[in-house]
């Protein structure tokens, strides 16, 4: 190969790399990303998405990884790019109670922010993620002027007292068992399965234990019970549901 194909082949690949990168740099703009049709932001107009876009900072977490705890006083929202965020809120007897799993496209932080108050939930990573941290001066002055903006934050704030509600009345009216069986359809649902059939999206018994409301012991024996009679299945942490309609069945008996 001539010293001129090899420099017009590094040229090429040089030109491929600024093109990728630019392409990155575009698409991590508010205004061209698709996680804000998810949330409140696509009530914001052209030039509110520029402003946000100028002032947020992105953020890579690994699992495991506090996004903000409880009690912390927020300078701004996380919108979730990718990945997946347990929000908990630790229990006078010192046990956590995860009251949400937040995924792509869901705003973090926005009541507390509007409100003035100090957050009441700890949000931590359960996958690798990305967030976007919006500064507050970027949320609060869009309200102010942009009506649509705050009927869409209405709509999303009204949807999560939705979510309180069903919770509670999930975990008063609904034994351990069939708040378990929900959980593991909630799981496939919302995340999907593997191409083997186990859901998408791994926790640990703990984790699965704070969604359902009870012991992480009472969690492992259930989940015991529930393979013993062919309706889920494991590996390692993988579970999978096995028996549709007998774990359906578990759903819908009364408590």
């Amino acid at each position: 190969m001539s010293d001129l194909a090899v420099w017009e082949g590094n040229e090429i690949s040089e030109k491929k790399k600024i093109d990728h990168l630019y392409n990155q740099k575009v698409m991590s703009r508010c205004e061209n990303c698709i996680v804000r049709k998810f949330n409140t932001l696509r009530a914001m107009n052209k030039e509110e998405l520029n402003r946000v876009s100028d002032s947020k900072t992105t953020r890579s977490l690994k699992k495991g990884e506090i996004i903000f705890g409880e009690g912390e006083k927020l300078n701004g929202v996380y919108c979730v790019k990718d990945g997946v965020a347990k929000l908990s809120k630790l229990s006078a007897n010192g046990r956590d109670q995860i009251v949400k799993l937040a995924t792509k496209g869901q705003i973090l932080g926005q009541r507390s922010v509007i409100a003035e108050e100090k957050v009441n939930l700890t949000a931590v990573a359960v996958s690798d993620m990305e967030v976007c941290f919006i500064p507050k001066d970027s949320i609060v002055d869009t309200l102010r002027t942009n009506p649509s903006f705050i009927l869409e934050v209405l709509r999303h704030m009204a949807h999560d007292l939705k979510e309180a509600d069903d919770v509670i009345v999930n975990m008063s009216q609904n034994s351990v068992k069939q708040r378990m069986a929900a959980a593991f359809f909630y799981l496939r649902n919302t995340y999907g399965e593997d191409k083997n059939g186990f859901l998408n999206l791994v926790l640990s018994r703990e984790d699965i234990s704070n969604i359902v409301g009870t012991a992480t012991e009472s969690a492992i024996r259930i989940i015991s019970e529930f393979k013993k009679k062919g309706l889920i299945k494991s590996s390692g942490k993988k579970i999978g549901i096995s028996d549709e309609k007998g774990l359906m069945g578990i759903v819908q008996e009364f408590p």
